[in-house]
């Protein structure tokens, strides 16, 4: 977004907060108005804001909220985009959808979610949760808290969001949903075998028994939604010059344009049975279980730059080459896909008994297990095998238009009697070793796998003693153990068309023709000038046996097997104020919680020494102590304004893959290493205690008329111990066998020094991250009556932060951290007709995505504004009461995700194109 633009959203939001402060007094006149409203049910989108405000209200710590219009009517698509709304909130986009949150800044790693208020497990590699887990159908609300209070033992530096479901009990009477969505991507289907439609559905029965005692909710919800997108990923950028024109400048290394397609099906069920056979006793049952499924399909080309016989440069701007050719360049036809398959289980048993007026105790057991299987597949297809000069041509290319990227080449990518099974590239393979005659164009194909299991037990004991002494309302004191195990295995293995005896008997060359049962309808690339592709069900072809698998790597497989346990304790001592200071009323609390952990990590060290392979397991730890006192204090200053402050000790625990055990040492023949020494290495550190930081935050709400807000907020976090890479000691001796020191006594240079270092992630300086949040509902019916039915609702953040790794060294950057984030919703909602337009838009940040192996990338990407839009309309008025009619449009401006590499949006990483997803259908309440 351009800076003017941005000055000036700014301004307008600024102008509608400040007239909604203006018109306070006189709606505080209107009081006979205000009587006569309160004796109005609200319904829809109106009642939907009404709760979140008075969540927002009527609790003791800083918090956002989000309320359902009804049970399964949650405002958004998904729960990751009705989170992301809210302010101090943002998410990033994975294959076109909002399934992780950053809050104030802070990465999806340093947030925690809960469940009805007990921590999730989750089902990426390491903490965060992914929100798509959870059918938004099957959700009530959530609440996001920004600042904790002693008893909230699911804390973290950015903050925590707790997802709530039903209570049957709260409803006055029996109910029943139903509701049906189709969905449609204007991208088409960009992937021969796939679909462009899709569609969600969901069921729901909310009862009691006649003395209303107990109370029973049944859920289920089914989602299939499809996702097409455009993608290109730029290798990189070198410095190349052109005699010929006497141009030079950066000139891309290589590129994978792709089309991707993703069929997502997801099934939640949701079972709810809760029991008060008394006002003092009450017990609660919660169940949720969400089978999740991502099949996605890409075809595309490997554009290997490295392989092109000279390059030519045409026009350069701003050092980068912008216009140039790859002349006798070799390419690879890909046909991959992978597949996700995710089973998150969440329960908890909670009952609460009041012994007296004054005594209340609580116990609260839960379980929670979240499994993932993940495979992503390579499958080549070429003109020749190995790095032949059949099949070279010439690649143009123009960096810019829409799609950021497009070629020029003769080459026709749709023949399907020339390209076939096999590998052109020459990148390796299971047969390039010194034994079988280094047979190194064998990787016909690839596949990483992961594996993953995270399981929670835990149990919560608490009590609550009522004071009431004029300052002190009660007193609030608990403990909670937790146990904690997560599992992780990941592995690379070679695809080959050929049996091992087959490449001893020399029979391991040729290509190999696609039998026709597997050949498709080509997949054109015409968005990137590629025209049609040859196009495969590569998914058949693994599954029906074509290929071999060899292990790539015995040592990378056995350091990424790794296993994290945790056993947490949990005890706190809260006291819960009440009391006034003249005319002024004071709530909120005050209260310390310490937190105990032993936490472990089974693993292995890998190593590859003078061409010995030494795999040994590896296990370390670690245990301490944390005390986290906190304080939140609510001034009532008058009947519709509030002013709260916190102050607060808070931590979030290292990510599982840097908990891991898994290392690899190794050994430099030539005298060179770390720190002067020969032996060095990488890998997770078990010893690594969690980010601490002391936070403040103090910010003025004001509320007004029906649905009307105006918030500031400030806050401030001093970070301490942030985790950065460094290099720790170990000792290199108890690898060594007779026969490994008779080999290096042998080297050239002698290995007299056996002490190594190995790079591993360790708590480093630390440092603050500070910003403001605005947000405001405004009803415009307070401007004037004819507006009545329309109202605006918004926020905008502005965040910065300074951490560095020692006192001296430059600031680094964190991700996830968006310096300007802003949200808007203009809505109108009267006589049963509903339509709505919302934007977020986020500045640039550091954001994730998958390299090599599945490993990790951080990439800066650009700033981005994302509006969706829905009407509504209820047909009670004709005839089919209970009925409501959708019409919803996601990325309705098709704004694209877009990395780049340097800190120069011109050397373009990742360029995303999703498309617009259109959704339309019913829902019933009866």
């Amino acid at each position: 977004m351009k800076t003017s633009s941005l000055k000036t959203q700014l301004l307008s939001f600024a102008s509608l907060s400040a007239l909604a402060f203006a018109a306070t007094p006189a709606l505080a006149q209107e009081t006979g108005e205000e009587e006569e409203l309160e004796e109005i049910v609200v319904t829809g989108l109106r009642a939907s804001i009404l709760n979140s405000i008075e969540t927002k209200r009527n609790n003791s710590s800083i918090v956002e909220a989000i309320s359902a219009e009804d049970i399964g009517k949650l405002p958004d698509a998904s729960i990751g985009e009705s989170l992301a709304r809210l302010p101090g909130l943002a998410a990033q986009r994975f294959d076109g959808r909002a399934n992780k949150i950053s809050i104030r800044g802070l990465a999806p790693d340093f947030t925690t979610a809960t469940l009805n208020g007990r921590e999730l497990v989750s089902s990426d590699n390491n903490r965060a949760v992914e929100y798509d887990q959870f059918p938004s159908e099957l959700i009530t609300g959530a609440t996001v808290y920004k600042t904790p209070d002693a008893s909230l033992f699911a804390q973290a530096v950015g903050g925590t969001v707790d997802l709530q479901t039903a209570r049957p009990l709260d409803y006055d009477e029996p109910v029943f949903a139903v509701g049906f969505r189709g969905e449609y991507s204007d991208q088409g289907a960009l992937n021969a075998g796939t679909s462009a439609w899709g569609y969600r559905g969901n069921i729901a029965y909310i009862g009691q028994n006649e003395d209303g005692t107990i109370g029973y909710a049944l859920g289920y919800a089914r989602l299939v939604q499809p996702i097409q997108e455009q993608y290109i990923q730029t290798w990189g950028y070198t410095e190349q010059s052109d005699e010929e024109t006497g141009l030079s400048g950066l000139f891309i290394d290589g590129a994978k344009p792709y089309v991707k397609s993703n069929e997502l099906t997801r099934d939640g069920l949701l079972g709810v049975l809760q029991f008060r056979p008394s006002e003092n006793w009450e017990s609660r049952l919660d169940v949720m279980y969400s089978k999740f499924e991502d099949e996605q399909t890409l075809r595309g080309q490997e554009i290997a730059g490295y392989t092109a016989q000279s390059r030519s440069i045409f026009e350069v701007e701003n050092g980068l080459v912008t216009r140039g050719s790859l002349n006798g360049l070799l390419t690879q036809a890909r046909n991959d896909f992978s597949d996700r398959d995710v089973e998150t289980f969440a329960a908890g048993f909670n009952t609460r008994y009041d012994i007296d007026e004054n005594w209340t105790v609580e116990a609260d057991l839960s379980y929670s297990k979240a499994t993932r299987e993940y495979s992503a597949f390579e499958v080549y297809t070429a003109l020749d095998r190995g790095t032949s000069d059949v099949g070279r041509a010439d690649y143009g290319y123009i960096i810019g238009g829409e799609n950021g990227l497009v070629f020029d080449t003769p080459l026709d990518f749709s023949d399907g009697n020339a390209w076939q099974l096999g590998d052109n590239l020459g990148w390796g393979g299971p047969f390039c070793t010194e034994e079988l005659g280094w047979q190194c164009a064998s990787q016909d194909g690839f596949v990483n796998t992961e594996s993953s299991s995270d399981e929670l037990k835990a149990l919560k004991l608490a009590v609550e003693r009522q004071v009431n002494n004029g300052f002190i309302e009660s007193l609030e004191f608990g403990a909670r153990y937790a146990k904690r195990e997560k599992d992780n295995a990941r592995r690379g293995d070679f695809l080959s068309l050929f049996t091992l005896e087959d490449a001893q008997n020399g029979n391991a060359g040729g290509l190999v023709a696609v039998p026709d049962e597997y050949v498709l309808e080509p997949t054109s690339l015409d968005f990137i000038g590629l025209g049609d592709h040859f196009s495969i069900d590569s998914r058949r072809l693994v599954a029906d046996g074509f290929y071999n698998f060899f292990p790539e790597s015995t040592l990378a497989a056995a350091r990424n097997n790794y296993v994290v346990e945790e056993d947490v304790l949990n005890a706190w001592v809260m006291a819960n104020i009440d009391a006034t200071a003249g005319d002024v009323g004071i709530t909120g609390n005050i209260g310390v919680q310490a937190v105990y952990t032993d936490q472990s990590s089974t693993g292995f060290i890998g190593s590859n020494i003078l061409s010995n392979e030494i795999i040994t397991p590896f296990e370390s730890g670690d245990s301490y102590w944390e005390f986290l006192p906190s304080m939140n204090l609510s001034f009532h200053v008058s009947e519709d304004s509030v002013i709260r402050a916190g102050v607060a000790r808070v931590m979030a625990r290292p990510r599982m893959d840097q908990l891991r055990a898994g290392r690899e040492y190794t050994l430099s023949d030539t005298g060179g290493g770390t720190l002067g020494t020969p032996w060095g290495g990488s890998g997770g550190n078990p010893e690594l205690r969690p980010w601490l930081a002391w936070q403040f935050d103090l910010s003025y709400d004001l509320y007004f008329g029906e649905g009307g807000y105006a918030s500031i907020a400030g806050f401030y976090k001093k970070l301490g111990n942030y985790v950065f890479d460094s290099a720790i000691e170990y000792d290199a001796r108890p690898l060594l066998s007779p026969e490994l020191q008779a080999a290096i006594d042998e080297l050239d240079v002698p290995v007299e020094n056996f002490t190594g270092f190995v790079t591993v992630p360790t708590n480093g300086q630390g440092g603050k991250i500070y910003g403001i949040e605005l947000s405001a509902s405004i009803p415009f019916a307070m401007l004037h009556e004819k507006l009545d039915g329309f109202g605006f609702i918004g926020s905008a953040s502005f965040t910065d932060s300074s951490v560095r790794e020692t006192p001296d060294a430059e600031p680094t950057e964190l991700p996830g951290l968006s310096k300007t984030v802003i949200n808007g919703t203009l809505y109108y909602e009267k006589g049963g007709f509903q339509a709505r337009v919302s934007a977020r838009h986020r500045s640039s940040f550091l954001a994730e995505s998958f390299a090599i192996g599945l490993s990790r990338e951080e990439t800066r990407a650009r700033a981005e504004t994302v509006i969706d839009a829905q009407l509504s309309y209820d047909l009670d008025g004709i005839g089919y009461e209970g009925f409501t009619v959708y019409l919803q449009g996601s990325n309705l401006t098709n704004e694209p995700f877009r990395q780049f590499r340097n800190d120069d949006v011109n050397q373009s990483r990742n360029f995303h194109t999703y498309g617009r997803n259109f959704l339309f259908g019913f829902s019933y309440k009866m």
